[in-house]
Formats: structure tokens, C-alpha cells, sequence
């Protein structure tokens, strides 16, 4: 592995972590700043708004800078926007300051993956994003769990000081390890963005996306505040919880690769959202029981990110044939499409919270992913009548016949 990947790994796990942290640390900030808990989930929707919305408009504005100098620039905004998170002095400048981190996060992921492959051979490009995108596992596992550990003991204003001081090391490793003379590939245009969107299959995919990853987060961006209020436990105990979903996230992303490639990704997607639908609906019923929120917790972990290789595997696949000189860009814009999930399923949360209570949203989660399971069994059969277009004519004349 090349020292530069290092560089990017220790970024990516840095950014994951200002990301995420974010959920543990709601209750204290909601009762620190005085706002109630929808208005602090309002800190992770505007966070993950910042990157669907300025990954490809600030990845196509920046396609000439040097990949480096881009990348330098990054960091020293990502950190910069965690610092002004330490200093803000209330709520409004802790949202600006989560919106100019997601800008950060949101280009860095457009442009990583680029300069990951470009420091590898052409056969290890695959491996190089994988080690890329790996910071953000760790993160989950180590710096999500120490960060809320950090915000419930000492402030929840040094743990933005200390993804600060991740975010210079970030800095100082891209520095001094990656190359200055990085290949830079012909920067996309928003119009060939644009032409994407105009792809209705593209469009299903970016769907399922979106509305999968809403209907996670619509309850785990509450997660800590059940955690505490209803299964009963203590501010230690919710930061060992959170470190054992991390480990859950990361046995899951395993899994839903290798279910992926066994299955195919519609196969795999299926029983993803099956599964996470069901850990959702169960999380109602057990949250109010320790050890069993604590199971439920686990497999929420490894369903709620077991999706994410066949979601990018297929966006790719899509892409291959309806946007063949623009797969960059289609599998940015499904990042987005993450982040929108995100970001509204955090909104939608806030609001089931304020109107009808913390416990209802599991189960609406729930609803929603089934949603997303919906799309996904369309998109199945849409390619299963590609084809086959006999099986489409069958199944239009049955259609009409009855």
C-alpha cells in the first residue's frame, strides 16, 4: 500500500468521524445549547445537505485545481469548520459550521477516489479505494465511539477539538506523502451531471439509495437518546454500544460484498432491506429490554450498512449502460444520494420525535425501507425484462387482460 493511501485513509477517517460522532453526542448538545432533540438531528441533516449538494457542484468548479493543492485545501477547511464548531458560541454557528464541513466531506470522496487509483497499478484500483473508504469504517468502530466518550465526559466542544487535531495530522500526512504530480483526468462538467439525471434508471437507483438510507436514519440519528431514555442506559454504556455497532458496520460491509457477489446486487439489496426493515420494526418492540436493545443495535449495524457495496455495484452497472463516459460521476452522485437519505431521514426523525415520541421511529424507519425494498424489486424486473423482452410482452398482455 502506497504511503499516499495512507494519507487518504487517515482523511477519510477523520472526516468519518466529525460525520457520525454527531449522533452520540445529541442529547448533551440538545440540553448544552438548550434546543430540543429534533433541533440538535437538525446538526446531521444539514451536515449530510452540505455534501449532496456541494460534492458535484464544488467537484466540477474545482476540476482544474491540482489534485493535491484540492486536497490540501480540503483538509484545511475540514478543519476549520470542526474549529469553528469548538469556538461556536450557539446553535446557529455550530450549523454553519457542520455545513462547511460536509462541503469538505462531500469533494473529498468526489476526488479521492480518483487519486486513490492513480497511485496504484490499473489491477489495484479496486483494492486502493477499498483502503480509502476503510478510514471510514475505523471510524465508526474507533473514533465514533471516543468521540461521544469525549463529549459526555470532558465537552462536547472537545470533541470537535480533537477532529480538529485529526484534521491537521490529515493535513500534515497529505503533505508530506502524496506526489505533487498526480494524474488529473479531465474534470466533469455540470452538464455531464445533468446528463445523468436524465437517466430514469439511474434515477431508481439513486432512489432505493435515498430512501434506504432515510428510513436507517430516521431512527438511528436518535439512537442515543433511546439508548439512554428508554433501554436505560448510562452515558459510559452508550459509548461501548456505539463501539459495538461500529464493529457490527464493519462485519456488515464484509458481508454485503460477499453477499453481493454470490447474489448479484439486486439479490443482495433484497435481503438487505428486508432484514433492516425487520431489525427496525423488532428495535420497537425491545428497546425497553437492555440486552436485547443491545442485539438489536448489532444487527441494525450490520443490515444498515450491509446495503452499500450492491447500492454502489449497481449504480456502476447502470451506469456502464446508460452513462458510459460518465461512471465517475454517476457514482458520486449516488454518495449524494446517501446523504440526502440522511439528510431527510434525520428531519423526518426530529419531526416523529417532536410530534409523536422517540419509540415511533423505528417503526416509520421501517415503513420507509420497505420502500426502498419496493424499488429495489422493480428494478429487478426491469432487468430481468431487459433481457427478455418476450417475459416484458408477457407480462404487459397479462396486464392488460386482467
Amino acid at each position: 500500500m502506497p504511503l499516499a493511501l495512507w494519507a487518504l485513509t487517515i482523511s477519510a477517517f477523520a472526516i468519518g468521524t466529525t460525520e457520525f460522532v454527531i449522533v452520540g453526542l445529541i442529547p448533551t448538545l440538545a440540553a448544552d445549547l438548550h434546543v430540543s432533540l429534533p433541533s440538535a438531528g437538525l446538526l446531521v441533516s444539514l451536515y449530510a445537505l452540505g455534501v449532496a449538494f456541494g460534492a458535484p457542484v464544488l467537484t466540477a468548479l474545482t476540476g482544474r485545481l491540482p489534485r493535491k493543492t484540492l486536497l490540501l485545501g480540503l483538509m484545511l477547511l475540514f478543519t476549520a469548520g470542526n474549529l469553528l464548531a469548538w469556538r461556536a458560541p450557539g446553535y446557529d454557528t455550530l450549523v454553519l459550521a457542520r455545513v462547511l464541513t460536509g462541503l469538505a466531506h462531500g469533494v473529498f470522496f468526489s476526488v479521492g477516489a480518483t487519486i486513490a487509483t492513480s497511485l496504484v497499478p490499473r489491477d489495484k484500483a479496486a483494492s486502493a479505494i477499498a483502503a480509502m473508504f476503510s478510514g471510514l469504517t475505523v471510524a465508526l468502530v474507533t473514533g465514533v465511539p471516543l468521540g461521544t466518550f469525549i463529549g459526555q465526559h470532558i465537552g462536547w466542544r472537545e470533541t470537535f477539538l480533537a477532529v480538529s487535531a485529526l484534521g491537521l495530522i490529515a493535513f500534515a500526512a497529505s503533505w508530506l506523502l502524496v506526489p505533487s504530480n498526480i494524474a488529473q483526468p479531465q474534470p466533469a462538467k455540470l452538464g455531464q451531471q445533468l446528463q445523468v439525471l436524465r437517466q430514469p434508471r439511474l434515477l431508481l437507483v439513486y432512489a432505493m439509495t435515498a430512501i434506504g438510507y432515510g428510513g436507517t436514519f430516521i431512527a438511528f440519528t436518535f439512537l442515543a437518546p433511546i439508548l439512554r431514555q428508554i433501554s436505560g442506559f448510562g452515558a459510559d454504556a452508550v459509548s461501548l454500544v456505539l463501539l459495538a455497532y461500529g464493529v457490527a458496520v464493519a462485519a456488515g460491509n464484509v458481508w454485503g460484498g460477499r453477499l453481493a457477489d454470490r447474489l448479484g446486487p439486486i439479490g443482495a439489496l433484497k435481503i438487505v432491506f428486508l432484514g433492516l426493515a425487520v431489525v427496525l420494526f423488532a428495535l420497537t418492540l425491545t428497546a425497553s429490554s437492555p440486552s436485547l436493545a443491545l442485539a438489536t443495535v448489532l444487527a441494525l449495524g450490520v443490515f444498515a450498512f450491509g446495503n452499500v457495496p450492491g447500492l454502489q455495484l449497481y449504480v456502476v452497472q447502470q451506469a456502464e449502460r446508460y452513462t458510459p463516459r460518465a461512471i465517475d460521476v454517476a457514482s458520486g452522485l449516488n454518495i449524494a444520494a446517501f446523504n440526502l437519505g440522511i439528510a431527510a431521514g434525520a428531519w423526518i426523525g426530529g419531526g416523529v420525535v417532536d410530534r409523536y415520541g422517540l419509540m415511533h421511529t423505528p417503526w416509520i424507519g421501517g415503513l420507509v425501507v420497505l420502500g426502498a425494498l419496493a424499488l429495489t424489486t422493480l428494478a429487478g424486473r426491469l432487468d430481468k425484462h431487459q433481457r427478455d423482452p418476450r417475459s416484458f410482452l408477457s407480462t404487459t398482455q397479462q396486464e392488460c387482460s386482467s
